[in-house]
């Protein structure tokens, strides 16, 4: 299958890209965590904090305080049992969510702290540990596989946000791909928002040098590649544009490669061709290939406005938000929601969705590349329809009129949430053409990224405000493209928001 073909599939057309006598192999399933073996290990405080309700300014981190970053961000924070044809499911959960809770990307920091060995470590969730891949200074290496357009002596970490293929190759097949740049942004969604409870200034780089960054990690490129940069520091991060041309192959030489066992239980891995052949052609060999994206101005300018009444800024505790960060299945229960909420919801998940990356053009504002659309009913003071979302002037857009629920529930592949009960169906939309034109097979999984991001920023803000939130990728996007009058843009993912009740399981926290 040729991959613009794949790539199509994915998003239009996802029966074709799953077999359908695919037999998912339950008994050997591979771990939802990567284990390495005899490399030294450096336990983490588990004393973590129980809120974290402000914004500190920018401080210095110790080891400690890293420690809990890294638990609110990924850490293993519940164990829930629940009823499922008469079995009895038993799952570990993270504050980001994932399909199926499979989790296939993995967390490496490079640290420069005291108490512990400067240089790159694996974050065990497993354990809540740091397992030392690799001692060193690694500022200059970083730096020239980003395009030294970052300056690595001012921060004293980095996160690198990786996927291991296999994880959850192995239930959903070829349509991992789209799932794994989307559980990707949901888990740098959570860490941006943990960066900034902590005091710490984020930059996400998406362009890098893939095969010098896999290296200096240690990573099989077949099995697990990374996917996105994040600089941490103490002052905010500038994205530059350096006139230095680097090469992949010519940084990869000035480090020796490391070999480091791991265990991930499955015995019997299949092949992934597609998989492989599409992230070697997303790789970037040269920073020559780097570049910001210009946008092309499609916004808003359809449909009559409804403007939404001013909110203050929402101040809520972001560790009890992702405790109570639930995905309602059939716990959906009818209830209604105010103008005031839904411009809370709407105004904050953008205004949040604001970061520092290398996407941007340099010294402009940006508007963000994926946008929020909707099917609303039942919301006080505002008629049934289909509607987008204008972050610059507070305003909804009118696209059409009516109750969609019947024609969004005969377009989802599975009954698993029952729409008549939904206020608010929430549609995170970008370019149709996911960036190809300037990044190549690179922008789709930038695309699902970003998607993946501004979902986790509407489920948090759906948890502070009561309310709940469930993911969907089971649903016909040329449906709700055709309920929003779609040309260049397409639904990216679809979430249901509502009131729920809470189901009937055992579930415990893992403080």
């Amino acid at each position: 299958m040729h991959l613009d073909e794949f790539l199509y599939n994915l998003q239009f057309d996802t029966e074709k890209v799953r077999p359908p006598d695919w037999d998912v192999d339950w008994e050997d399933a591979p771990l939802p965590y990567k284990l390495y073996r005899d490399l030294p290990v450096f336990p983490l405080s588990i004393e973590v904090p129980l809120t974290l309700e402000v914004e500190p300014p920018l401080s210095q981190p110790d080891i400690r305080s890293f420690g809990h970053f890294l638990w609110y961000v990924f850490g293993l924070s519940q164990i829930s049992q629940f009823e499922q044809e008469k079995d009895i499911v038993q799952s570990l959960r993270r504050f980001a969510p994932s399909g199926g809770a499979l989790y296939p990307n993995e967390l490496y920091v490079y640290l420069k702290l005291e108490n512990v060995p400067e240089g790159i470590y694996h974050y065990d969730a497993a354990h809540h540990r740091l397992i030392l891949l690799r001692e060193g200074n690694f500022d200059s290496y970083i730096a020239e596989a980003l395009g030294n357009r970052c300056e690595m002596n001012d921060c004293f970490g980095t996160v690198f946000v990786s996927t291991m293929f296999w994880k959850n190759f192995y239930k959903y097949n070829n349509f991992s791909y789209r799932l794994q740049g989307l559980d990707a942004g949901v888990l740098m969604g959570q860490l941006l928002e943990t960066a900034k409870r902590f005091g710490f200034a984020a930059g996400v780089y998406f362009q890098f040098l893939d095969k010098a960054i896999n290296h200096l990690l240690g990573l099989w490129e077949l099995e697990e590649s990374t996917y996105a940069v994040i600089p941490l520091s103490t002052s905010p991060i500038a994205n530059s544009d350096s006139a230095d041309k680097v090469s992949a192959n010519e940084l990869y030489r000035e480090l020796p490669g490391i070999h480091a066992r791991h265990y991930m239980r499955s015995k019997r891995v299949k092949p992934y061709p597609l998989l492989n052949k599409l992230n070697a052609a997303s790789m970037m060999e040269t920073t020559k290939r780097f570049r910001p994206i210009t946008m092309t101005d499609w916004k808003h300018d359809k449909g009559k406005s409804v403007k939404l009444p001013p909110v203050k800024p929402l101040l809520y505790d972001l560790a009890t938000a992702s405790r109570k960060r639930l995905s309602p299945e059939m716990d959906f229960i009818f209830g209604k929601v105010s103008q005031g909420q839904l411009a809370s919801l709407l105004q904050e998940a953008i205004t949040s969705f604001a970061y520092q990356n290398d996407l941007d053009e340099p010294g402009i504002k940006c508007e963000p590349r994926v946008s929020i659309f909707g099917c609303l009913h039942n919301i006080e003071g505002i008629q049934d329809g289909a509607y987008s979302y204008d972050g610059v002037s507070h305003e909804l857009r009118r696209i059409n009129t009516g109750d969609y629920r019947n024609k969004l529930q005969y377009g989802m592949t599975m009954d698993n949430v029952n729409l008549q009960l939904i206020p608010l169906c929430l549609h995170v939309t970008g370019e149709r053409d996911h960036y190809k034109a300037q990044l190549g097979y690179r922008g789709y999984r930038i695309q699902q990224m970003e998607a993946g991001m501004l979902v986790q920023r509407l489920l948090l803000l759906s948890s502070a405000l009561g309310m709940g939130g469930h993911p969907l990728l089971g649903f016909d996007v040329n449906t709700c493209d055709e309920i929003y009058r779609m040309d260049d843009l397409t639904s990216l993912i679809q979430i249901p928001i509502g009131h729920y009740q809470n189901r009937a399981w055992l579930k415990g926290s893992l403080y």
